[in-house]
Order: structure tokens, then C-alpha cells, then sequence
């Protein structure tokens, strides 16, 4: 196993976690992998970069990147990564600006640092800034007509709603910072660069075992790679971080045999969707593991028991509004039947929402409730099904044809294997709720099982007009 050693900061908030997609800006934006592997091993598993001695040559700028980190004493033995280095919120907190970036969001005050830093060109960001890429692949970063090829899909959604909230921070930060302290903040920093600090540290920072952020400058280069299976390459202990000093270092770890002079590569997420992917890194698996639907149902306001529903879905972790996400050849969420037969409970069945039965309501709408309600759940699953495959501007069978002819330009394939992946899955998922819908009068319900518990119903499904004997309690 091969193991790098790299400093980290301390505690600080939780942020969701990203992953990235490592490029240099003067490398083809079209490939998500390095041309030359900077991260590589010896035979002693220690880290093996020589960068300035590659043929043909990098970039200028990638070079004087490398000198850099050699003056930082980064490239070492134990390659620590000393805090002056790293990018968080903890570092603009502690910048001249960080008291104007008190009531921002964390990680918005962090996409302001960046830019500021960029129009600056000061030490000491400069030379990190400087090989970070102008764009990236990210469909953040596509044109309408790129866009017009993930047209009904949920990446679409994401992209333009993410937009949406990129203009919306811009223009506040714009407002309530940048005009006034104008001596501070450029003028010049307009909507295009506040987006390129953003997918900056979504696309690159990196999660360590504390749940924080943190932009690394080296670290930050590992690439992804399918054959990685595992998540937990990362770990903190407590190690020299120079000459005389000592500090908690960043483990990073492969988690499987590298043989000397290979890559270094990480998983950037397990769990990680297509869309997730072409999303943040800008690229794709063609793994159907990937492909992935997510579901979303809500609590109506206008239902009567609008309120007792929805103080039992809080009692289980969701909301009023509820996110599934499902993914392909895996079970259905254990969520969601239950929540879907609770959204569907009608006058009939809403005994159940009484006090007296809160207690045991969630495990009772594991199992089905009534004809009626589960009938109504498959109703919910199969409109939600096909409303969604109708958004789609081609078939499953159209975008099969395209991936076998082969020859598609790069963004193209990202948005066929994105919505035919998506369109599978709910393909699947309208399916298996279908075969359900055709079992409906075979189910065993609520009040059948209720009667069985109680021993008012015999083994060949006779019902007593009162309790057997045996299943009286004995005083």
C-alpha cells in the first residue's frame, strides 16, 4: 500500500462532500485524466514527482508550480502541506477580508477569496491559481445547445438551478461587499469569474475524516479512477510537519497494490451518480451502477391531515417534500413505500394518524395498509414514471443505437449515457411497481393482519365472531 503524507487544518463547519476533477488550465479541457501522472510511487511507497524532468515538457506555469512547492519544503519525503497553503474557511476567516466575509456563507466567502486572489495575482495563491484550469467540462460550463442534449433529465435540473443560485450569491456578495468596499475587492469580478470560484472547490476540494473542506495545493491532483472500490483512503495521525515542528498530517492512501512509477489515483464517491459526475468533474462512467434516478414526492398543503403527516415524516427523518434516489439493479429506498402510503392515506385508513398509534404508525406502513392506498401509491410511482420519460427528447432504444454507432463527441456522450442511464431506471422502477399494481388483490392488508394478531382469524382465513381461546390472555 502505498501512503502520502499531507498536513491538515483543524476542526471547522461541515460542509457536504465534493470531490474533484483534476486538470491543469493548460491541458486539453477535453480529458479528465492527467497526460503525465504527477502523483506516482517508488518501491518505497513514497511519493515519486519529477515533473521537471518530463518529455516533453509541462507548461511554464506548471513548472514554476512545482519550483514552488519545492521552496514550501512540500516536496518531500512526507510531502506536509503547510497551513500558510491550504484554502478553507478557516483561511479567509483569518485573511484582511475575513471580517467582511463574517456573515457570508462559509464556503461563499471561500469562492470570494478565490477570485479576489486571482485578480490579484499576489502571493501566495499565485502559482497554485495559476495552474488551476480557466474551465472545466462541468455542465455548468456548457452551452444551450450542449444543454439541449440532457433536455428532461435531473442533471439539467441541477445545472440550471445551481446557476440560478450562483447569480443569486454573486449579486449579494456584489451588494452587500464588493461596492462597498471597493478598495478591497476589484471591480472587474463579474458573474463568469464568481462561477469559476465556485466550481473550483466543488470540483477539487478535498474531505478529510473531520467532515471539513480543504483546498490543497499537489493534493488536489489526484484523479479518479473506476477500479478503485473503496472510499477510505484518507486518515489523519499526528506526524513531523517540518524540521522542528509537529502537527496532524493528511494521509492519503491507495487502497490497492501501485506498482513503482504508477499513477496514484482515488474514488471520488461510491455513491456518486452519472449526473453527479458530469456535473462536478465533467466526465462520465459507463458503468450501469451509476445510473440513477431520483424520485421526489411531497406532503400536499390542501390534505386534510396535512399536519399529522407531516410531524410523522419528521419523526423519520424526511420531509415535507421527500428525495428519493434510486439507482440501477438495486432495491428500492426502504423509505419510501412508507412514505408514499402515508402520503396516500385517505379518510378510510386515517385512524392510523391518531395519537394512540403514532408509536407503531412507521412500522405499520412497512407492510400495506389497504386495497385502496397501495393501489394510489402505484398510481403516484407510475404517473411520476411516465411524466418523467416524457420529458426526454429521445427513446432508451435511440440512445443505445447511438452509444454501438459510436464516434460521439465528447460532451455529447456525457448527455446520451446520462438520460439513457436515467431513463432505464425509471424504466425499472415503473416495472417493479406494475408487477405490484397486478398483485394488489393477492396482498395480505392492515386489518387483515390486525385480525390475525388478535386470533379472530384461523388458518384457512375464517373469521371469528370472537377471539379463539388460546390467544385470550391468562390473568
Amino acid at each position: 500500500m502505498s501512503t502520502v503524507f499531507f498536513s491538515v487544518s483543524p476542526p471547522s463547519p461541515s460542509f457536504p462532500p465534493q470531490f474533484h476533477f483534476k486538470s491543469f488550465k493548460h491541458l486539453s479541457p477535453l480529458k479528465t485524466t492527467l497526460k503525465r501522472p504527477l502523483l506516482s510511487t517508488t518501491t518505497r511507497s513514497s511519493l515519486h514527482v519529477d515533473p521537471l524532468e518530463s518529455d516533453p515538457p509541462l507548461p511554464p506555469s506548471v513548472r514554476t508550480f512545482w519550483k514552488w512547492l519545492a521552496e514550501e519544503g512540500v516536496v518531500s519525503s512526507t510531502c506536509p502541506v503547510p497551513r500558510r497553503l491550504w484554502i478553507n474557511p478557516d483561511t479567509v476567516a483569518a485573511s484582511e477580508i475575513g471580517y467582511r466575509c463574517a456573515d457570508l456563507k462559509p464556503w461563499v466567502a471561500v469562492y470570494l477569496f478565490l477570485i479576489r486572489e486571482k485578480m490579484r495575482g499576489n502571493l501566495p495563491w499565485r502559482f497554485y491559481i495559476d495552474i488551476l484550469p480557466e474551465r472545466t467540462d462541468s455542465t455548468l460550463y456548457w452551452s444551450e445547445e450542449e444543454l439541449a442534449e440532457i433536455k428532461g433529465t435531473l442533471l439539467l435540473r441541477m445545472t440550471r438551478e445551481m446557476k440560478e443560485h450562483v447569480e443569486s450569491q454573486h449579486h449579494k456578495v456584489k451588494e452587500e461587499i464588493m461596492s462597498r468596499h471597493e478598495q478591497q475587492f476589484p471591480s472587474s469580478i463579474t458573474l463568469d469569474g464568481f462561477l469559476w470560484a465556485f466550481i473550483m472547490p466543488k470540483s477539487r476540494a478535498l474531505s478529510h475524516l473531520r467532515g471539513q473542506l480543504v483546498m490543497l495545493p499537489l493534493v488536489d491532483l489526484i484523479n479518479h479512477s473506476a477500479s478503485i472500490t473503496r472510499e477510505d483512503n484518507a486518515e489523519e495521525i499526528n506526524g513531523p510537519a517540518g524540521l522542528f515542528s509537529w502537527d496532524l498530517l493528511f494521509c492519503l492512501k491507495s487502497t490497492m497494490p501501485v506498482k513503482e512509477g504508477e499513477q496514484v489515483v482515488i474514488q471520488y464517491g461510491l455513491k456518486k451518480s452519472n449526473a453527479d459526475l458530469a456535473f462536478y468533474y465533467g466526465f462520465v462512467e459507463p458503468n450501469t451502477n451509476r445510473d440513477s434516478y431520483t424520485l421526489t414526492f411531497n406532503i400536499s398543503e390542501l390534505d386534510p391531515f396535512h399536519r399529522e403527516k407531516l410531524d410523522i415524516a419528521a419523526a423519520n427523518d424526511l420531509g415535507e417534500t421527500a428525495y428519493f434516489d434510486i439507482f440501477m439493479d438495486r432495491p428500492l429506498p426502504p423509505a419510501i413505500l412508507p412514505y408514499l402510503r402515508l402520503v396516500a392515506l385517505q379518510e378510510a385508513d386515517a385512524f392510523l394518524l391518531e395519537p394512540v398509534y403514532r408509536k407503531s404508525i412507521w412500522k405499520t406502513l412497512e407492510l400495506p395498509v389497504s386495497h385502496v392506498n397501495e393501489e394510489l401509491v402505484c398510481k403516484m410511482v407510475i404517473d411520476a414514471c411516465e411524466s418523467a420519460l416524457s420529458g426526454y427528447r429521445t427513446t432508451v432504444e435511440q440512445d443505445e443505437k447511438l452509444i454501438q454507432e459510436g464516434n460521439l463527441g465528447y460532451k455529447l456522450e456525457i448527455a446520451v449515457t446520462v438520460r439513457v442511464g436515467e431513463k432505464r431506471v425509471l424504466q425499472q422502477i415503473e416495472g417493479i411497481v406494475k408487477e405490484k399494481e397486478a398483485q394488489l388483490d393477492k396482498l395480505e392488508y392492515y386489518h387483515e393482519r390486525r385480525l390475525k394478531e388478535l386470533g379472530l382469524v384461523g388458518e384457512e382465513d375464517e373469521t371469528y365472531c370472537q377471539p379463539k381461546k388460546d390467544s385470550i390472555p391468562t390473568l
